[in-house]
């Protein structure tokens, strides 16, 4: 992957991962050229075989904006950030990302449930 560009510039995913918590949910945008969709797809299966491999590792979904955006949407949960930042930082994962088309601009962000009464539980 040629780009990583932060959801929130002054808080990248970098200073994300020195925070430990749990549960997290990793939001990822992906934007790309058309013409990279199959090569894209292919690459984040791999990806997506090895995280769900990885100790902590719960669940992930992709989705892809409707119309002709080549945009994805991924989000993956995870027991905790300790868990995500050893699978994000693993070499193998690493080594992975020169696989991704160049076009590709992907947008990685850490969450956490928030609780709202009446409507959600965190």
């Amino acid at each position: 992957m040629s780009h990583l560009r932060p959801l929130d510039p002054a808080f990248p995913i970098e200073r994300q991962l020195g925070i430990d918590t749990s549960p997290v949910v990793l939001v990822n945008l992906f934007t790309l050229n058309k013409a990279d969709e199959e090569t894209f797809l292919q690459v984040w299966q791999d990806d997506a075989a090895f995280m769900k491999r990885q100790p902590g590792f719960i669940a992930t979904q992709l989705h892809r904006a409707i119309g002709e955006s080549p945009t994805y949407l991924n989000y993956a949960v995870w027991e905790s950030t300790a868990h995500f930042r050893s699978a994000f930082t693993h070499p193998e994962f690493r080594s992975k990302i020169s696989a991704y088309p160049s076009s590709a601009i992907a947008s990685p962000h850490l969450f956490q449930k928030v609780a709202v009464p009446g409507i959600c539980v965190a």
